[in-house]
């Protein structure tokens, strides 16, 4: 057999791999699928947080849907290092589950046909459900992210059951602030950072909701105000996932952003 003809057999079974997995993808799509993983990447200035879910935590656990989940993370990161312009201190952009099935992947490939390939390999339903890009335009700004369960070996992608992605300033240099900030934000669920002229803490601090007000969850001694003030840090926006939670970007009857839409934080 030429070589001519082995290229012209790899592109056919891969062509009948692909329509074989968007076929299952179809069959599947009205399967409720909450279970899988949130993934982040980022570095100083670029940040990704990614949720990609599947029926059940077996597949969740399988070495296709990790790889599937990282390309889709590397692809947000790319995104935002590549198409995102600079406005503002931080400049942010959400994906919903279509958006981020047009992103392309290593090797050209848009994330939902790699979507398509792997449900047709393991049979199962799969999601990619939303994502975050972040830039930092300012040099002053910082990104960092968390996952939990966290790796044993913290680096600059990691996967779990929840993430999260920070945007901060600091007039020092703490190096583990900002992934301590992200384990609170994680483990403590704050809905919006808080102000102090307008938000007043909670009577039960188990209640309470405002980031700075907060028992800060590495030292309950302080709050995590108290904590910034200490380390010189200004919290300029945070977002959380958990994995299987309803997201309103991707619930029926919410308008969609074009990608070339993106919001910026003062």
């Amino acid at each position: 057999m030429h070589n001519n003809d082995t290229d012209k057999a790899e592109t056919w079974l891969n062509e009948q791999a692909q329509a074989m997995g968007w076929a299952k993808a179809t069959k599947l799509a009205g399967r409720s699928a909450l279970q899988g993983l949130v993934a982040v990447k980022f570095d100083k200035n670029h940040g990704a947080l990614v949720e990609l879910n599947c029926e059940t935590d077996f597949v969740a656990k399988n070495d296709k849907f990790q790889k599937m989940i990282e390309d889709a993370t590397m692809a947000c990161f790319k995104f935002a290092h590549t198409n995102m312009q600079s406005k503002g201190p931080v400049t942010k952009m959400e994906l919903d589950s279509e958006q981020l099935g047009n992103l392309a992947a290593e090797g050209g490939k848009k994330l939902s046909e790699i979507l398509a390939l792997f449900i047709g390999s393991v049979g199962e339903n799969a999601v990619l459900r939303r994502a975050e890009c972040w830039k930092a335009n300012n040099s002053d700004v910082k990104i960092a992210g968390y996952t939990h369960p966290a790796p044993s070996v913290l680096g600059d992608y990691s996967a779990g059951k929840y993430g999260a992605l920070l945007a901060y300033r600091q007039a020092n240099d703490h190096e583990d602030i900002g992934k301590q900030l992200c384990q609170h934000i994680v483990g403590c669920a704050p809905t919006k950072i808080g102000d102090k002229e307008a938000d007043k803490p909670a009577k039960n601090s188990d209640d309470e909701t405002c980031l700075i007000y907060q028992e800060y969850l590495l030292d309950p001694s302080f709050t995590v105000d108290e904590v910034l003030q200490q380390n010189n840090v200004e919290v300029i926006d945070y977002v959380r996932f958990s994995c299987g939670e309803v997201a309103e970007a991707s619930m029926p009857g919410v308008e969609k952003q074009p990608l070339d839409t993106v919001q910026t934080v003062q």
